[in-house]
């Protein structure tokens, strides 16, 4: 969210509809088919209703996004019965809150049997980023102190990458020297790669990517996809906005799938 499987638009928009005839109210069914995806200025709106409107913390939607991230990983990568390897997973981390949901996806990832580590150029001194940086060390996650420039070593040693490095509000050329060089070496590895929310680099209304822009294999958008999420052409994306109420689904038009049983997470 903007917090301080299927390419193109048109056939993620077409399975948006088709999920809604059937899982929404009236209301939902005739909301414009534009907001299946979210601008900018939508998605900090519906930021400040969240937490203006009904008091929800910054941390506890953090925790839900991480949370929910970590559980689309194991949904794409479910932990096999054997191979250290396979369980393996670099996160690599921002300085700004979608660096934080990186942080809570690698502590719940370690929580659901995988081996996570964090590579963390830029700390944040922010006291949520302190905070969540203390409970994964606390709880034995590894923090790289550099991320090798030979990628053949990443890809030799991890089964897969997260990318939290850049949310919607960051932009790439104010990201500083350590998150563009990470970014630079995350686009040359061959292992899959999951970004949140948008993927680093992109313009979040375009979907235009910079120089250092990935090409993620799975999405995880957090709250509702932003209009980026309409170019994405991996293998999979989810929607992880469950704890998005209703009647703030309805004030934003949101069109997008319902939650199974007591998923968090859905798929697009």
């Amino acid at each position: 969210m903007h917090l301080k499987g299927c390419g193109g638009g048109g056939c993620l928009r077409a399975q948006i509809t088709s999920a809604m005839s059937s899982a929404a109210g009236p209301d939902l069914a005739e909301a414009p088919e534009e907001r299946c995806f979210l601008s900018t200025a939508e998605a900090a709106a519906l930021e400040r209703e969240l937490l203006e409107d009904y008091r929800f913390g910054r941390q506890q939607l953090v925790e839900w996004c991480g949370h929910a991230s970590a559980v689309a990983v194991t949904k794409v990568f479910p932990l096999p019965a054997h191979s250290r390897k396979q369980r393996t997973v670099l996160v690599v981390c921002g300085p700004e809150q979608n660096g934080a949901v990186g942080l809570v996806c690698a502590r719940h990832l370690r929580v659901f049997e995988y081996e996570p580590t964090i590579f963390y150029p830029t700390r944040s001194l922010d006291p949520l980023h302190r905070d969540l940086t203390t409970q994964c060390e606390k709880m034995d996650i590894p923090f790289l102190s550099y991320l090798p420039t030979e990628v053949q070593l990443i890809n030799n040693a991890y089964r897969l990458a997260v990318d939290a490095v850049l949310g919607p509000g960051v932009e790439p050329g104010k990201a500083g020297g350590p998150c563009m060089r990470a970014l630079a070496t995350l686009k040359l590895l061959s292992i899959p790669l999951v970004s949140l929310d948008i993927p680093s680099g992109w313009d979040p209304e375009t979907g235009g990517d910079a120089e250092d822009g990935l090409r993620p294999d799975v999405l995880v958008s957090l709250a509702a996809p932003k209009q980026c999420a309409g170019r994405f052409s991996g293998r999979h994306h989810f929607v992880a906005g469950r704890f998005v109420p209703d009647d703030v689904r309805r004030k934003f038009a949101l069109r997008l799938p319902g939650y199974t049983g007591t998923d968090c997470i859905a798929a697009l």
